[in-house]
């Protein structure tokens, strides 16, 4: 199978979008983005470290507690309103006898449904204008209506569609890797960050600093001019006073609850290569990690560092993820302000550069 370089790389993971835009919702940037599982669910956790997270059923992941394994993730804009979406996902699961079962029968289930929020708030123009169940409804059955390996759409939608990074566009991006054992790391990300992603002195993306490859820097006439251009669109938007990262990072390999809780916090380091600063009071970054544990997790028997690979892994993927956002994100005009996009100002072709360095 080839690599499609996103989350859905990790076979039995879906990924659906609903996004909420003018026309058909006027006043509206924002949207929702469902991770779902094999049925059955994948071994779940989470890691929290920005200092204003909006989150739902992040209790149930930690490695102390009951739950094993979740069915869905959501990823949603609105900020706390916004959490509303993962009733309309759970009602879904329910529907189709998918959750933890809590007696005789087997439509007595509780689907625990782990979510966290990004402040979109006015970006659409309406401060109340925000996902709700019936958005998280219609994410989850875009998930369950795609095919195996269908890559992620990133950019402008779902959860990413009112983000920005920064002063400058944010949204969905997704990237994976398979190690030489076999094993797949992938990441979804919702990049809506109070830092910024792109290097003031250079105009470069700080994330394309751990490609591998050469930076290629724009042009100093060109960085001076996109940053004429961004404080002129910040000033007409007024403070974005909250804002937040979001990662759902999965493998095939088997991990225990700790294990995944454990990917889920090396994942951060991801984030930090992408964005700066990151973790602030006014971020809610929060990491998922998932583990449908098709392969076993290679050596662990010999060897307990055995996890080490992965842990790794995740990171870099978060990072690339974060870089794809900000290339696949398209520039926004709203009654609530203008949105930018990092390719837009520095005159690149974002959505036939995302696997390479460019610049000018």
């Amino acid at each position: 199978m080839a690599s499609t370089n996103s989350l859905t790389d990790v076979p039995g993971l879906r990924v659906g979008h609903a996004t909420r835009t003018a026309p058909a919702y006027p006043g509206h940037l924002t949207g929702t983005t469902v991770v779902l599982a094999p049925e059955g669910g994948a071994v779940a956790a989470v890691d929290v470290r920005g200092g204003g997270p909006g989150t739902r059923e992040t209790d149930a992941l930690d490695p102390r507690n009951l739950v094993q394994r979740v069915e869905a993730v959501v990823l949603t804009g609105g900020s706390a309103y916004g959490l509303d979406s993962a009733a309309g996902v759970m009602a879904w699961l329910e529907e189709e006898g998918r959750g933890v079962r809590v007696g005789p029968d087997p439509a007595h289930v509780v689907p625990v449904v782990p979510a966290a929020c990004v402040f979109d708030l006015g970006r659409g123009g309406e401060f109340t204008a925000r996902p709700d169940a019936s958005t998280g409804r219609a994410a989850v059955e875009a998930a369950a209506g795609t095919e195996p390996f269908t890559p992620v759409e990133e950019g402008n939608v779902g959860a990413g569609t009112g983000a920005l990074v920064g002063k400058v566009k944010g949204g969905i991006g997704s990237a994976s890797v398979r190690l030489e054992s076999g094993v797949t790391v992938a990441a979804l990300v919702v990049a809506n960050a109070a830092g910024s992603g792109v290097d003031p002195g250079t105009g470069a993306l700080y994330g394309r600093y751990f490609e591998g490859g050469r930076v290629e820097y724009p042009a100093p006439e060109v960085h001076d001019e996109a940053t004429r251009r961004l404080a002129e669109a910040a000033a007409k938007n007024g403070p974005a006073p909250l804002n937040t990262t979001l990662a759902v990072v999965a493998t095939d390999a088997e991990l225990t609850k700790a294990q995944a809780q454990k990917l889920a916090g090396t994942s951060h380091d991801g984030i930090a290569r992408a964005v700066r600063p990151v973790h602030l009071l006014n971020d809610g970054d929060t990491v998922f990690a998932l583990a449908t544990g098709e392969r076993p997790l290679p050596g662990a028997a010999e060897n307990p560092l055995a996890l080490n690979e992965i842990l790794a892994a995740g990171a870099d993927v978060v990072t690339a993820a974060i870089v794809r956002a900000l290339l696949a994100a398209e520039s926004v005009r709203t009654p609530g302000g203008e949105f930018p996009a990092y390719t837009d100002l520095y005159d690149l072709d974002g959505p036939h550069n995302l696997d390479g360095p460019h610049g000018k």
